[in-house]
């Protein structure tokens, strides 16, 4: 009875996590369809929307193709695949397509703020969670965190400059506006890696 109860209580997480970023994925390649079919109610047109269309959905599925090409015979790290990462990973190119999709990022104030910040959060974390040893130090999560949310930050900046900032009006504001984005992408990676640092520590059953 009492391997039963266990064995429930371990599965019960990883469904929710697997049926969570499988309705994440549906639903990301059904707004990435809908912009291609309809753009001008996508949010995303004039704001790099080819680019998204193609780096939207290999941001989605970089973890699922890892797992296929490598994880699932070769990995140290998990048994079965992470789910939880994958949910992670597929949350911010989501998030981002919705926040568009309803204009919030040119209407609500605080939004593009608050998003690289969290986003950059649930990227790294799913990040974290997919590829980085459990046994790592606090020192060294915050290390590896700080790492990849930055030179993720930069590659995001340096992408939306080229795509289509420089040829926009944003141009006159985009130094200070990607100074912003810069720090509050940085910062949500440093915490994200020091809150999964401390749910690691939790036993596992």
């Amino acid at each position: 009875m009492t391997t039963m109860t266990a064995t429930t209580v371990a599965a019960t997480p990883v469904s929710w996590a697997r049926y969570a970023a499988l309705a994440a994925k549906a639903l990301l390649f059904g707004l990435l369809l809908s912009a291609l079919i309809w753009p001008d109610l996508s949010g995303i047109k004039g704001k790099a929307s080819t680019a998204r269309l193609v780096v939207y959905p290999i941001g989605a599925m970089i973890l699922p193709l890892w797992w296929w090409a490598y994880g699932r015979t070769k990995s140290k790290l998990h048994q079965r695949f992470p789910w939880t990462a994958d949910l992670l990973m597929t949350l911010p190119w989501l998030i981002d397509l919705v926040g568009n999709r309803f204009n919030l990022f040119d209407t609500v104030s605080w939004w593009d703020d608050a998003m690289h910040f969290i986003l950059w959060g649930f990227l790294t974390a799913g990040v974290l969670l997919a590829f980085a040893p459990r046994d790592l130090s606090r020192g060294l999560t915050a290390f590896v965190a700080l790492g990849f949310g930055a030179t993720a930050a930069v590659i995001w900046e340096v992408g939306e400059y080229f795509a289509f900032i420089r040829s926009s009006p944003e141009l006159q504001s985009a130094y200070t506006d990607t100074l912003g984005d810069l720090a509050l992408g940085t910062l949500g990676a440093l915490l994200a890696g020091l809150i999964l640092y401390q749910v690691r520590l939790k036993p596992r059953y």
